[in-house]
């Protein structure tokens, strides 16, 4: 009996992490069990996802398991195209300078910056009055 190839990947972005399991099939997302199209209502969210899929023509030939949790619905999209990403790369390292030039393949540092004592939020300070 032959063993089924899956390809695994962690993404992350922002305060989302996204868990990634890629495997041979039909093109079928699942996200949190249940269908893209269920779990985000926002057609750009959905286009991000499938950005590297489109990218390097693979919309149909792998069926795609996420597990994401932390942040929010934008977040979670580019966590899991991080994750895609870094697992198609796994399975194809030809892809590489492919997603690499398309800016996939890094991980977006950009995070929410912390509040500061002293202030009102990370860069807001309380209103100055001189009297």
């Amino acid at each position: 009996m032959e063993k089924e190839v899956s390809y695994y990947a962690t993404g992350r972005r922002k305060s989302s992490i996204a868990r990634t399991w890629l495997k041979p099939g039909k093109g079928a997302i699942t996200v949190n069990d249940r269908d893209i199209d269920e779990y985000f209502s926002v057609p750009a969210a959905r286009y991000a996802i499938t950005q590297p899929l489109i990218l390097t023509q693979t919309l149909g030939t792998y069926d795609i398991n996420v597990r994401v949790l932390g942040g929010g619905s934008s977040g979670q999209a580019g966590a899991i195209r991080h994750g895609i990403t870094r697992a198609l790369m796994e399975a194809d390292p030809d892809f590489r300078q492919i997603l690499k030039k398309a800016g996939f393949v890094k991980r977006d540092p950009r995070s929410k910056e912390r509040k500061k004592y002293g202030q009102r939020a990370a860069r807001a300070r309380f209103q100055f009055s001189k009297r």
